[in-house]
């Protein structure tokens, strides 16, 4: 064994916060009761997506009960060779530092790897379920992708979490408001697909950030909400921080409708928030993606996408509008961070494929069945529960499933009077049913960020 690889696997004994009752009405999900509750609650939507990361990374230290994470259920370890197990592992701990170096690999072969252990899983396997994701191979995958840094500092990188201390305003959004513990990627690739199908319930066949899949092409020809609010009169606007991220110029009908001005600067959301001033819907674009940028993309720091949370909270709650909202946040995907759940099978959106070659030169194609890891998703609201951890929901058919960003165009469907744009939205959980039937008292303001550590 490699003793270099073996980064200590102590269980931390940490007692953990009861998780409160009765967070939600009592009607079930999709249910016309539950609609007319939501419809009765809330008038404005407002979607944060942040980026790359994990619920065992950023949210892996969080102490809550029914969040399964490192701190509560791990600690958990990879190989550093899937095929070879003597080569030593590396577990999960507690980070020392406030981001990383190096961005671990999140496109769909690296992320065969990192469920599989293999860039070429076998799909009729994978779709008759006979294989299943490990999560065994994050540490592998880094290290092949990173040769010449530092192993063990290249597993920190992957396997480690942030605790409770290191992000305060997550912990604090965990310990208010409704946190999914079955919430999966669309996609178990990279972020602009995972952006597209989140916003249209497809990425039309695309699997990588290529040329054809960017906001300066409007390549993407399909119905997105935007669209879908503009034909139903309802308003929107998409606030970015630089002009080519702002998402809806994803979409050739945002330009060849003239829309595109409805893509405005980041400050103005702030000036439309205290004025009262916030549309139907408000989508959010953090900056991205590496040092100085606010996403928690690496090389992003941690701190600097909690200030940004905190500065999108504060302005949300000192809103006129702050009693008719819902604040979603989420994450686009896991960025290739080590996540222990497995991913489900998914309903495909469409009959798309997408072939990639991997690092090896073997090609593989993705058939769009099954999603991404899990990533942090909240519901911040005066009208969901307090510090409630939300296990998977029901479909319209009444059954279980994991939580993906397919089930916000569901829920948003139900609240706004339009179909599921695709079978993959149309088998998505809802989540109508945790708007409560009466407004608590929320936190005036985030808490103040730290600052941690190193790269």
């Amino acid at each position: 064994m490699h003793a270099r690889y073996l980064l200590g696997c102590l269980a931390a004994a940490v007692a953990a916060p009861a998780v409160t009752a009765a967070p939600a009405s009592a009607h079930k999900a999709g249910s016309s009761e539950s609609i007319a509750n939501m419809k009765d609650k809330i008038k404005n939507v407002v979607l944060l997506v942040m980026e790359n990361r994990s619920v065992d990374n950023v949210l892996g230290g969080q102490t809550i009960k029914g969040l399964e994470n490192p701190i509560n259920n791990g600690p958990f370890c990879n190989p550093v060779n899937t095929a070879d197990k003597s080569d030593g592992e590396a577990c999960s701990e507690a980070s020392s530092y406030d981001s990383v170096l190096n961005d671990p690999d999140h496109s769909i072969t690296g992320n065969n790897i990192q469920f599989y252990g293999d860039f070429t899983p076998d799909n009729k396997a994978i779709a008759d379920g006979t294989l299943t994701p490990t999560q065994k191979g994050f540490l592998q995958e880094q290290l092949r992708s990173y040769p010449s840094e530092n192993e063990t500092h290249l597993a920190k990188q992957v396997m480690n979490y942030y605790t409770e201390a290191q992000v305060p305003v997550l912990t604090s959004m965990t310990q208010n408001f409704v946190v999914f513990n079955h919430w999966h990627s669309d996609i178990p690739g990279p972020t602009n697909p995972n952006r597209v199908s989140l916003l249209s319930g497809t990425s039309a066949g695309h699997g990588k950030n290529d040329a054809s899949m960017s906001t300066i092409i409007h390549g993407i020809k399909h119905r997105s909400i935007f669209q879908q609010l503009s034909e139903s009169d309802r308003t929107w606007a998409n606030y970015y921080t630089w002009a080519v991220l702002a998402d809806a110029q994803f979409f050739d009908w945002t330009w060849s409708s003239f829309n595109a001005l409805k893509a405005k600067p980041f400050s103005k959301f702030y000036k439309a928030a205290e004025k009262g001033e916030l549309p139907d819907f408000t989508y959010l674009n953090p900056s991205c993606c590496g040092k100085g940028t606010n996403s928690m993309h690496p090389t992003g720091l941690i701190s600097d996408g909690e200030t940004l949370l905190k500065d999108v909270y504060d302005a949300l709650r000192a809103s006129p509008q702050w009693n008719s909202t819902l604040f979603i946040v989420t994450f686009d995907e896991t960025g290739g961070f080590h996540d222990h759940v497995p991913p489900p099978l998914a309903v495909r959106p469409d009959d798309e494929t997408y072939t990639e070659k991997a690092a090896d030169g073997s090609e593989y194609t993705f058939e769009f069945n099954r999603l991404g890891g899990r990533v942090p998703t909240f519901l911040i609201s005066p009208w969901v529960g307090e510090g409630f951890v939300e296990q998977k929901g029901k479909t319209s058919a009444g059954d279980s499933a994991s939580y993906s960003a397919s089930s916000i165009l569901r829920t948003l469907g139900y609240l706004w009077d339009f179909e599921p744009f695709t079978p993959r939205v149309e088998h998505a959980p809802s989540f109508d049913h945790l708007i409560r039937g009466s407004m608590r008292d929320t936190p005036s303001a985030m808490p103040g960020v730290v600052p941690f550590g190193g790269h």
